[in-house]
């Protein structure tokens, strides 16, 4: 038992032993630790209370640097007021010595306006006196000679009017004389220039059109079977094919440009396409007859952009170009407008008139000749209508109306269109009067066949050696034609001269047409 107490003593001692020894080891730990801690609390309050230290110092500083600064700029902004302040003062000083100055000199010119006011008053008191004297003066002149202020005016001037009517009517006329020739030779030299400045090519008007053929076989394919072709070509168109011994050649004769150029389209289309027979001649006929409406403007637009001239009504412009077709004493009706629209623009400028305004009334002077040939009246009515009715100006309808001294001009202008007029008709190789007797021999004979009832076309060919008429089929009947062909022959035997015999052909024909689709 005794051996078993004493090492449970020896245990519990040992327990307890190390219990104290724990305890007396975790007081130590604890109080080492408190120690370190508080070594290391004040060490940080003191970096603390360094950091504290340099901040403030920093702020210091920065506060002291900031003041230095502001100081310096309210010391600059002190310097520049006291500047300004300064400027201002002299400028009001300125202001106050000119203002000065100005009161000065205002007052001066017052005692000035004062003076001359003074001045004039003596000067108009001086003139009143110098009136009475001349007044008293001539009262007294007049009391001397016995005669009045007006009636020794008189006998002056009739004295010097009597000394002088001789020396004024021989001045006077010599002044006229001089006139009248300076008058003439200024008008010759201005329509020499205006001559010499516009040089138009001579007139070369023609009766005949030649068409070049590929070959002769053409001619045959010309004529047709039975002649049939060209009998369809000489009908429809109204001009003469002329067939010879030419080499490839066709000959197209008629006394209208109109015609012929439509033939001349026609038979080279004819060529080109091949098919020559009655119905598509027609066809051709019809699509170059609207095709040359439209040349027919194209030709009045050139002559419009050759003159510079604006603004045209259509229907004038294709009537210009129409002018193209139609001639006087063979010379190109608008060949001669435009040469008329050149002299007188020319002379216009010369004379310090208006140029573009000449230029028009020349132009449209002869306008009536495109139409004068379906319309009743003279070329020179029918332009002066037509310039009304397409609200013209007054100067060229009055220039349209007076250039062959119808009606008197009433300007200028129309006086200068006059004059190109006449210049352009009797300048060298302009025109040719026998031309223009032949063609009106023409004109007169497809006149009295288109006189008669139920004719629907009349075409002088063969140079006026034929008349073929066209009636209309519906209307005439076969024995009826005969007799328009008697009554036409006795007409032009009764009416008219010409050398031969004209033979008058009447063409009836019906035709049925349909057309598959």
């Amino acid at each position: 038992m005794i051996n078993y107490l004493f090492p449970i003593l020896l245990v519990i001692i040992g327990l307890i032993t190390g219990f104290i020894i724990s305890v007396f080891m975790n007081y130590f730990k604890e109080r080492n630790a408190n120690t370190r801690a508080e070594t290391i609390i004040e060490k940080a309050r003191k970096e603390a209370d360094k950091v504290k230290r340099d901040y403030i110092l920093e702020a210091k500083e920065e506060v002291h640097r900031l003041k230095l600064e502001t100081e310096k700029e309210n010391k600059e902004k002190k310097t520049e007021l006291k500047s300004t302040e300064d400027r201002i003062v002299q400028r009001e000083n300125n202001m106050d010595k000119r203002e000065e100055l100005f009161q000065k000199r205002e007052i001066t010119l017052d005692e000035r306006e004062e003076r001359l006011t003074q001045k004039q008053k003596e000067i108009q008191d001086e003139q009143t006196k110098v009136e009475e004297l001349k007044q008293k003066e001539l009262k007294l002149l007049q009391d001397i000679s016995g005669f009045s202020k007006e009636k020794a005016k008189e006998m002056v001037m009739t004295r010097v009017e009597e000394n002088m009517s001789k020396e004024i009517a021989a001045y006077i006329k010599e002044r006229e004389n001089e006139a009248k020739i300076d008058a003439d030779k200024k008008a010759k030299e201005l329509i020499v220039l205006s001559m010499q400045r516009f040089a138009a090519d001579l007139s070369n008007e023609q009766t005949v059109t030649v068409v070049n053929l590929p070959s002769d076989e053409m001619k045959g394919r010309i004529i047709g079977r039975e002649g049939r072709n060209i009998r369809t070509i000489e009908a429809i168109t109204g001009v003469d094919l002329i067939i010879d011994d030419t080499p490839e050649a066709v000959v197209l004769s008629s006394f209208d440009p109109l015609r012929r150029e439509i033939a001349r389209v026609t038979l080279e289309t004819l060529i080109k396409d091949g098919r020559i027979h009655p119905t598509r001649i027609e066809e051709l006929y019809d699509k170059t007859s609207k095709e040359m409406k439209m040349k027919i403007i194209e030709y009045g637009n050139n002559a419009l952009f050759e003159l510079g001239i604006i603004k045209v009504e259509p229907e004038i412009i294709e009537l210009i170009g129409k002018l193209h077709f139609r001639t006087s004493y063979g010379q190109n009706a608008l060949q001669h407008s435009i040469e008329v629209a050149h002299l007188a623009g020319i002379m216009a400028a010369e004379l310090g008139e208006n140029i573009g305004l000449a230029k028009r009334a020349g132009l449209l002077h002869d306008i009536g000749k495109a139409i004068d040939h379906e319309i009743e009246g003279s070329h020179v009515e029918i332009g002066k209508n037509i310039a009304k009715k397409y609200n013209e100006n007054k100067t060229v309808i009055n220039a349209i109306a007076s250039h062959h001294g119808d009606e008197p001009e009433t300007s200028v202008i129309s006086v200068l269109v006059a004059i190109a007029d006449a210049l352009s008709a009797s300048r060298p190789g302009a025109r040719n009067d026998s031309l223009e007797n032949y063609i009106k021999r023409l004109e007169q004979l497809e006149a009295i066949g288109n006189e008669v009832k139920g004719i629907e076309k009349t075409f002088a060919v063969q140079a006026g050696r034929e008349l073929r008429v066209i009636v209309k089929p519906e209307e005439i009947d076969d024995l009826t034609s005969h007799k328009i062909a008697r009554d036409i022959k006795e007409k032009i035997e009764s009416t008219m001269q010409y050398p031969g015999t004209i033979k008058v052909t009447v063409i009836r024909e019906t035709r049925a047409q349909e057309e598959a689709k």
